[in-house]
């Protein structure tokens, strides 16, 4: 369900809606920016700039019903510097980048998203959408879902926007659960290969152990444990106990937690160096797949259902290698910006997605190129 939205009193809100009535006539192409964090992200896209810094500020937020509302502009430090005061937060853990993730923003969050290293035990981006306010390619502005809790029963058209990189429509105002901070946290490391790891963390996850994170990079396995202090601290000693494992402290702790979301370690920035000239791949695959073959530095996340891979190598052997481990390989970070970064879609998701584009940006006036070269 939608309802129009009155611009009168929104200056900012009124440009933007201008712009594209503007852009619509002419079928002149618009490219949707908002901190810049995720340039590099997806297709190179083309199009006059539409800017939504100006769409700024939390519209409202409800501590007790764990639900805020923000627009698009809003920068995501200054949303989770908010919650954090009530013992809130983006549970999903979303990416940064950035300057101390400074310029990173709500609207670009849910158009690329992308969720950290909480992702499999929290869920994605999509999970915790509630509502959003959009601007479609007409010039028309809707607003779907709500500002509650009991509106996740059921799906939401505003889910549709999470990862669509901006080809449907203008992001504007979002909604989003906002569940309490765990009450404790400890973080183990233990030494051992890939396949190693991936054995270990599924059968710690298989004991119910409170495993909110995993990742494994040269040969160290870490993983984070979060909940009540007595489960927290019986798990860390069991880990300890059982598979040698060591406590890592605290503030090294949150370091590399903190690094690994923003894409800040070593692993990271050492791969993406100029002198490297690899590409940075993301894969997904089930987790409980055997370690792949791959060409190149790996880092796996997500108990085993990311793979980051730093290569070189072809990107239609990558994609081979990824589908037949029953999953999907696409170019995340690339030295040099190819024209498709997704692997090609099956011809009935194709008319999906092309029947959604025509729906809400019949003109194709919003990123093109930026999801697919064809949309």
């Amino acid at each position: 369900m939608n309802s129009a939205i009155d611009t009168a009193a929104d200056p900012a809100l009124q440009r933007l809606v201008d712009q594209v009535r503007a852009a619509h006539s002419d079928a002149r192409p618009l490219a949707i920016r908002g901190g810049g964090t995720k340039d590099f992200y997806g297709g190179a896209g083309t199009g006059e700039p539409l800017e939504t810094g100006a769409l700024r500020g939390i519209s409202s937020y409800e501590p007790t019903e764990m639900v805020i509302t923000a627009r698009a502009g809003t920068p995501l430090r200054e949303i989770e510097d908010v919650l954090q005061q009530r013992g809130q937060h983006l549970a999903f853990e979303p990416p940064r980048f950035g300057a101390a993730g400074g310029q990173a923003t709500l609207g670009g969050m849910v158009a690329a998203g992308l969720a950290g290293p909480a992702r499999s035990s929290a869920g994605g981006v999509r999970d915790f959408v509630l509502g959003a306010c959009v601007l479609t390619g007409r010039g028309e502005l809707l607003r779907f879902g709500g500002q509650v809790m009991k509106n996740v029963a059921g799906y939401d058209v505003s889910r549709l926007f999470v990862g669509s990189m901006g080809v449907l429509g203008v992001i504007c105002e979002v909604s989003l659960k906002v569940p309490p901070i765990a009450a404790a946290r400890t973080t183990v490391e233990v030494p051992c290969n890939q396949a190693q790891a991936l054995r270990q963390v599924h059968e710690w996850l298989r004991s119910a152990l409170p495993i909110s994170a995993s990742a494994w990079h040269d040969n160290i396995l870490r993983v984070r444990l979060c909940g009540a202090l007595a489960a927290v601290r019986a798990g860390a000693a069991r880990l300890v106990e059982q598979s040698g494992a060591r406590i890592v402290e605290q503030d090294a702790a949150q370091a590399y937690w903190n690094g690994l979301r923003d894409q800040q370690d070593a692993f990271f920035t050492s791969g993406r160096a100029p002198e490297s000239g690899a590409t940075l791949w993301r894969l997904s695959v089930p987790a409980t797949h055997s370690p792949l073959d791959l060409p190149g530095n790996t880092l796996l996340e997500w108990n085993g259902a990311q793979r980051w891979l730093f290569s070189s190598a072809p990107a239609a052997q990558l994609q081979e290698l990824a589908a037949r481990a029953g999953g999907h390989a696409s170019v995340f970070r690339a030295a040099q910006r190819g024209a498709e970064f997704l692997a090609p879609l099956s011809p009935a998701l194709e008319r999906i997605h092309r029947a959604l584009k025509q729906s809400f940006d019949p003109a194709g006036i919003f990123n093109r190129g930026r999801l697919y070269p064809w949309l």
